[in-house]
């Protein structure tokens, strides 16, 4: 299982080529980056299908296994999990691979008096300023948190059961 992850994570870190452009147009095209802050359809469907995964249990080796869901659009512009896997809990996250437009992270336990995202889901947004979900399993239902690059500095808040949102927080 840690095999497979560390492979996965250096095939994250290498870049795919880039397709040779067949119109002059195309080139003139910008792509959109991974917005900060997740948009509403995503983050709707990380309240829900990532609840969905709470409370599963992890197979392999690492009993006290984080999931991971990875989030991107699927051909038709919905949002998708398009990888999932089991991450050690005290393991920090490697960046995403490119097209990710968001990463739910379920800790299975608090890791503090007050549950919330880790100091590692922060530090880990502030690397890469992409959204993460972080979900407790250790309740139900269970805690929600957006983690997302806000006005210069990582900032989180709580997402209800149905995607609706509280205040940012530092």
């Amino acid at each position: 299982m840690i095999a497979a992850f560390l492979l996965m994570a250096a095939t994250w870190a290498a870049d795919p080529p880039t397709p040779p452009a067949t119109e002059p147009a195309a080139e003139s095209i910008a792509k959109p980056a991974t917005p900060s802050i997740a948009e509403t359809d995503v983050r709707e469907f990380a309240a829900i299908a990532g609840r969905k995964v709470a409370g599963r249990p992890v197979g392999g080796p690492v009993a006290t296994a984080d999931k991971l869901l990875l989030l991107a659009r699927d051909d038709k512009g919905y949002p998708d999990i398009v990888a999932s896997f089991g991450l050690p809990a005290r393991q920090s996250l490697p960046p995403p691979p490119k097209g990710t437009l968001a990463i739910i992270r379920l800790h299975q336990r608090p890791t503090t008096i007050v549950p919330g995202p880790t100091d590692d889901d922060l530090a880990f947004v502030g690397a890469n300023r992409i959204p993460l979900f972080v979900i407790g399993e250790w309740a139900r239902p269970a805690p929600m948190w957006e983690v997302a690059w806000v006005d210069d500095g990582v900032r989180f808040r709580t997402i209800g059961e149905i995607g609706e949102i509280g205040p940012w927080r530092e």
